[in-house]
């Protein structure tokens, strides 16, 4: 049997009390060894001290940078990723050496990268073909760390095309064909695909071998495991026990006073 999975902090959506160059500390001193985050600055390009200090901050708090996304626009305005988005495409591509400089600095070796909404006046067709495009690109550029590409289902944004891990796989499946790059995997979220209607199930036991990072989060609620119906605690066991030994995100919502007491110090 494969060792359990450590659970690393999505830093992006817990602590968010604290500035986002403490909670590296705060994870750590809640007995976590990892952590990730969404794209945490402003720019595709941010200045070179801004850098500078996220990766201190991760390196201060002694946690491992285990993902981090490639800059997706303005999240809580609604944008969901540049892959697929011909007018941002030009800030995508400006992204890569950013992203793949901070992972040979943190030892960061999984990217996110999340598709785009669709756009109006875009067809679908059009838009698949840049985000097979961009993936390759983004594929290579990590490529050079030993990096590889996350390609997540999502929830709650209607004109992201990616709703189940099969939408993913395919995506992940043309890029290889159309472009020759392998290093992309499946990002399986377990709310995400849960809330879509997704059969989390057949994606464990179909896709085992194409799943490269897991994240959780409890349904309905997007609260810690526990607050909601899903059987997460069975699905990690049934990755453990079917070989994944990567890290598992906890990226979920919480108003506890210890978002990680559901969690034993000894697990963590």
């Amino acid at each position: 049997m494969s060792p359990a999975p450590t659970y690393t902090v999505n830093c992006s959506i817990l602590l968010t009390d604290l500035p986002l160059l403490e909670r590296p500390a705060a994870a750590a001193a809640a007995g976590f060894r990892g952590v990730e985050f969404w794209w945490p600055f402003a720019s595709p390009t941010p200045a070179q001290d801004e850098v500078d200090a996220f990766v201190g901050a991760i390196e201060a708090a002694g946690v491992q940078l285990t993902g981090l996304n490639f800059d997706a626009g303005n999240m809580p305005g609604g944008d969901r990723g540049l892959v697929s988005w011909p007018a941002r495409s030009a800030d995508l591509r400006a992204n890569l050496d950013v992203v793949t400089t901070i992972g040979e600095r943190t030892g960061c070796r999984a990217f996110n990268a999340l598709y785009g909404n669709r756009q109006e006046g875009e067809t679908p067709e059009a838009q698949d073909a840049l985000g097979a495009e961009n993936l390759a690109l983004a594929a290579r550029a990590v490529g050079r760390i030993g990096g590889t590409v996350l390609v997540e289902p999502v929830s709650g944004a209607p004109a992201y095309p990616l709703k189940t891990a099969a939408d993913a796989v395919r995506v992940i499946d043309r890029v290889a064909a159309d472009h020759g790059e392998t290093n992309l995997g499946l990002l399986l979220d377990v709310y995400h695909l849960s809330v879509n209607g997704d059969d989390v199930d057949a994606a464990l036991s179909t896709y085992r071998g194409r799943i490269a990072h897991v994240q959780i989060a409890d349904a309905p609620g997007r609260g810690e495991p526990g607050t909601g119906d899903l059987p997460i605690d069975r699905w990690t066991k049934e990755l453990r026990t079917g070989g994944y030994d990567g890290w598992i995100g906890l990226e979920y919502k919480t108003e506890a006073a210890d978002p990680f007491a559901w969690l034993p110090a000894a697990e963590r």
